[in-house]
């Protein structure tokens, strides 16, 4: 047998941690050198038994003619990781759900605007659920798995930057709370920043006040200060780390620049100052730079990405200092004007209910639809399983923008836009027995100029109320945008596409008249203080508010009733030892039942209850199930005397069982059927035939009902009705003939018993 010598064993290597305390008993585990040391950086973070594997690759060239940086930010959550099997028939993990895209979403905007400008090697980060537990989310820390990748790394970054998810229970801000711990929060803020400044936040809210959001935030930007030190002390201790990479990926020739800047700068400035469509000001702004091509020589005019880089520093800035200036925007408006807004409602006769809604150059139609639970969207994801009844899914066509692309399946951004408008109304949508229906949005953008997913949460709002849904209140949403020169601040309301590209930061607030539902901000400038940011929000408010009154105007309430042709959905509880009456073995009583009368009917056991949710489009169809089910659930009960009708379900050869009522039978006996003698059951009824009948007792053993058919029948002339016999009489066989000569059973001698010896 080969023996290993002792000197060739392998021990696990001596990774480099470091730990973060973030009080609650909630301890953070950072450890790099172990695993996956090929790629230029590596660590696992670990919460709990959650356990991320964070890793990061970039390349040290560019690619030719890449002119930005093409950044990959991969989430994935391994099923195996919480100990489950995939879903479906192939076992293993497929595309991406919407929880991993929204997550690498929330990472690669946190990222992304801390590489250099300059920078536009191929990077791709990659964060791995390892292990689950069942109470801490991974996706709080993934942002930190992913910078921690980075700080070990020698590729060049202006982080640490990290996330934590704050949310407010009971008055009480919580960080990175557990799962447990998030039930009944009424704040659910995702917050990434640097130790210096806050990056984005994200997240959803039950009407809360601007003042509770500015608060969680300053809580959450404390805990990422931590972070961000354990990262700095890492990096210190990682050799490799200390020096970054040189790499040259663009080619600026200043003095090109300059003549760009000295020529077109002040024709931008100019034209900026005139109210413009988005259309004129692409040509205005595109004829000046051909002119300004046309004063350079063709040598100058080689490399064609970095005259790009500076037609756009210039043109920025130009339209960034006539805001600035005189509080002008492209468009013609103020500062805090909103664009002209017109909406309508039941625009589509088909569906369920339906809106328009456009303000300026955006417009967006949403269709809502109605359904049963059984239309529920099952969630099953490698840490949770269960159902979603509130569904809004958000499409941006190509042409909503003048474009031509290629149909392909929803994309990241239209993940998350649509993501942000269905946090912003849920919290309003009303829960069962208020709200029966499971409901979906599908809204598609019809044209686009800035603020698309605000217009999805506006035109979701008019489709709820037309079609009829009880919302606790209407939700608006609006796009603000803010330009900055580091002492001069101008906020801008309903912002347009150029001013977001322009903007040192854009978020986007949803909301009732009461509060906040959902935000998603991202912040470009440094040191934004929360002064700026609280007057951002109170200008916010009040162009909701606005919008809110121009959508009111359309439709001011929930429609009394839902249309005519929406499902009608009912829900009942029954006893729980009933549900398995009602669905009948293998499930015939209730499929006899939808048959019959056309309704769709679901049964589920909740809380040791059983509901049943029953829907049609015809009430006379909803009346006849309920009818069906309360019969058999809570059935009444017959009386003896009472006459009725009901349907033969089986025939035999002594008789047939008749339904007395849904759920009820009873024994209609051959010798109950006529006055006369009936040889067989088959020559009167027929299974199937509705019979009338008399009930005449219950049977005591069995508890089966008796049934006559007879009593109801006139009785013949000369009917002469026959003796009861006695107990343990028999009846006179009168002339009947015997099949034998034997003789009678108690005239036989007994048999004696036998031994073996006598067989």
């Amino acid at each position: 047998m080969y023996k290993r010598k002792k000197e060739e064993t392998k021990m696990r290597p001596e990774g480099i941690k470091k730990t973060i305390d973030m009080g609650d008993g909630k301890v953070i585990h950072i450890e790099t050198g172990v695993l996956a040391k090929q790629a230029d950086g590596a660590v696992t973070v670990r919460l709990g038994d959650t356990i991320l594997l964070a890793t990061v690759v970039a390349t040290k060239e560019a690619r030719e003619g890449i002119d930005f940086l093409p950044l990959q930010v991969e989430y994935r959550e391994k099923f195996s990781a919480a100990g489950r099997f995939p879903g479906g028939f192939f076992k293993r993990e497929a595309r991406p759900s919407d929880h991993e895209v929204l997550t690498s979403r929330l990472v690669d905007r946190a990222l992304r605007p801390l590489f250099p400008d300059d920078f536009h090697g191929d990077t791709q980060v990659v964060i791995s659920l390892m292990s689950a537990d069942k109470e801490n989310g991974a996706d709080a820390i993934a942002c930190l798995a992913a910078s921690a990748a980075l700080a070990v790394s020698d590729i060049p970054f202006g982080g640490p930057v990290s996330e934590v998810r704050v949310s407010r229970v009971n008055g009480k801000m919580i960080l990175n709370p557990t799962h447990s711990e998030l039930e009944g929060a009424d704040m659910d803020l995702i917050v990434a920043g640097t130790s210096s400044d806050i990056l984005m936040v994200e997240g959803e809210m039950n009407e809360v006040q601007e003042s509770d959001m500015i608060e969680a935030i300053k809580v959450a930007h404390d805990a990422i200060k931590k972070h961000c030190v354990a990262m700095e002390e890492l990096s210190a201790m990682v050799p490799k780390s200390r020096t970054k990479r040189t790499y040259n990926h663009e080619n600026n020739d200043e003095a090109i620049g300059k003549k760009i800047m000295d020529f077109c700068y002040q024709k931008y400035y100019d034209y900026a100052m005139e109210p413009s469509s988005k259309e004129a000001r692409m040509e205005k702004f595109n004829a000046i730079k051909e002119e300004c091509l046309a004063t350079l020589s063709e040598e100058e005019k080689v490399d064609k990405a970095m005259l790009g880089r500076f037609f756009k520093k210039t043109q920025k800035k130009a339209v960034r200092n006539v805001c600035l200036d005189h509080g002008k925007r492209l468009d013609g408006r103020r500062t805090d004007e909103i664009r002209p807004i017109w909406s309508e409602v039941d625009v589509l006769p088909g569906t369920h209910g339906s809106a328009i809604f456009t303000r300026g150059e955006t417009q967006a139609i949403n269709m809502l639809t109605l359904g049963s639970s059984m239309d529920e969207q099952t969630i099953d994801r490698a840490t949770k399983k269960t159902s979603e009844s509130f569904m809004l899914h958000y499409n941006f066509p190509s042409f909503s923008t003048g474009e031509v692309k290629p149909i392909r399946g929803p994309g990241r951004r239209e993940v998350g836009h649509g993501n942000l408008a269905m946090r912003a109304l849920k919290p309003v949508i009303p829960p069962a027995p208020g709200n029966p229906y499971t409901i979906r949005l599908n809204c598609d953008i019809l044209e686009s100029n800035g603020s698309s997913s605000m217009a999805t949460v506006c035109s979701g709002t008019l489709a709820l109320m037309d079609a009829g849904v009880k919302i606790k209140a209407p939700v608006s949403g609006i796009a603000m945008g803010m330009i900055s020169d580091g002492s001069r601040h101008a906020i801008l309301s309903d912002i347009l596409g150029d001013e977001d590209f322009l903007g040192d930061m854009d978020f986007k607030i949803c909301g009732t008249a009461n509060g906040i539902t959902a935000t998603q901000m991202d912040m470009k400038v440094d040191g934004l203080p929360y002064e700026v940011l609280a007057q951002a929000l109170e200008q916010a408010r009040q162009g909701r508010m606005h919008i809110l009154g121009e959508m009111l105007k359309t439709l001011d309430a929930p429609r009394g009733d839902y249309k005519d042709h929406a499902p009608r959905i009912i829900t009942i509880e029954i006893p729980k030892e009933s549900i398995g009456a009602v669905i009948g073995p293998g499930g015939r009583v209730i499929q006899e039942i939808q048959a019959e009368t056309g309704a769709h009917i679901s049964i589920d056991e909740v809380d040791g209850r059983g509901m049943v949710e029953i829907m049609s489009e015809n009430k006379a169809s909803i009346d006849a199930a309920l009818a069906r089910v309360n019969a058999i659930a809570n059935p009444p009960q017959a009386e003896v005397g009472a006459t009725y009708k009901g349907k033969v379900k089986t025939i035999m050869p002594y008789g047939a069982f008749v339904e007395v009522m849904p759920g009820v039978d009873g024994l209609l006996h051959v010798s109950e059927l006529d006055w006369k003698r009936i040889e067989r059951v088959e020559d009167v009824l027929k299974e199937g035939e509705v019979v009338e009948f008399q009930v005449t007792g219950k049977d005591p053993r069995s508890g089966k009902l008796k049934l006559s058919r007879r009593v109801l029948l006139p009785k013949p002339e000369g009917y002469v009705e026959r003796e009861p016999a006695m107990a343990g009489e028999r009846r006179d066989r009168g002339d009947r003939p015997r099949r034998d000569d034997r003789p009678r059973r108690d005239d036989r001698p007994r048999r004696e018993n036998r031994g073996p010896e006598n067989n």
